[in-house]
């Protein structure tokens, strides 16, 4: 692969296809740890590190995983990589495993990794996947610091609110600090945060002629390998196909069926 389509895979997790503003993924742990920019950063970093992990070795047993197993020998390699770096954590840098709390344990069932999994890593190679997995991670980490940026400093009007656990004092914002909001620390405010933010990448994207497509890729469906198919679109049709032949099927039998009655009253 040249160098150009590397770097696509790297870029794509970043801008066009961004697991948080653009696929809207991992919601949860965007909301829940983005109250500060060290918490976002320390969150960002340990879910690149596990999706670069998983998405590697994954890609290096993809022929060897049965296809009906899949997801649990999937589920199986991404717990061990987070426990791998919950380990870590707990012994080099107990403030950061402290403040992340169960949030870092909960990265096994983020759908961003196991979604990386399921769509890239089984079917391209380790060095790709591992692209696309440090792609997706710093993504990720960009959404949540840009989120927890706005949430601090115009909801609490201090930055570096996440670090008094290694002695540093959290700064305030003079003017800002005064004018603070402080609902947009709350879960309000993060709904209010990411929706905007959301709308924002959608109308860049959009200018770009990133959004308006007549059909999308069943790539990342789950259901892909059972239908086979290889749009959205055609698949509309073809149920659309369906609905009309079951409907006309429905009216012949209510025809058949009022002129057995006719005929039999006659």
């Amino acid at each position: 692969m040249s160098s150009n389509k590397k770097l696509m895979i790297l870029l794509r997790g970043i801008i066009t296809e961004n697991p948080v503003l653009i696929l809207v993924l991992g919601t949860c742990p965007t909301l829940a740890n983005t109250t500060s920019m060290f918490q976002a950063v320390s969150m960002g970093l340990a879910a690149t590190v596990v999706l670069i992990g998983s998405n590697f070795v994954i890609s290096l047993l993809r022929n060897i995983i049965p296809d009906t197993v899949r997801i649990p020998c999937y589920i199986v390699v991404i717990a061990a990589f987070v426990t791998a770096v919950s380990m870590l954590l707990q012994a080099y840098v107990t403030p950061v495993y402290d403040i992340l709390g169960v949030w870092l344990a909960l990265i096994v069932v983020n759908c961003i990794v196991l979604g990386r999994a399921e769509m890239f890593a089984r079917k391209n190679g380790p060095l790709d996947s591992a692209l696309d997995g440090l792609g997706m991670g710093l993504g990720f980490l960009l959404a949540l610091l840009v989120m927890s940026t706005i949430r601090e400093v115009l909801g609490a009007g201090t930055i570096l609110s996440g670090m008094t656990a290694f002695g540093i004092e959290a700064i305030k914002i003079p003017v800002i600090y005064d004018l603070r909001m402080p609902f947009l620390v709350e879960s309000s405010g993060g709904f209010l945060v990411f929706g905007i933010l959301i709308a924002v990448m959608a109308k860049i994207t959009e200018k770009r002629g990133g959004l308006k497509r007549k059909s999308f890729s069943c790539e990342g469906c789950p259901s892909a390998h059972i239908c086979h198919k290889t749009s959205c679109s055609e698949v509309t049709e073809l149920a659309a196909e369906a609905f009309d032949v079951a409907v006309e099927n429905k009216e012949i039998e209510i025809e058949n069926t009022e002129e057995k009655e006719v005929s039999e009253n006659a």
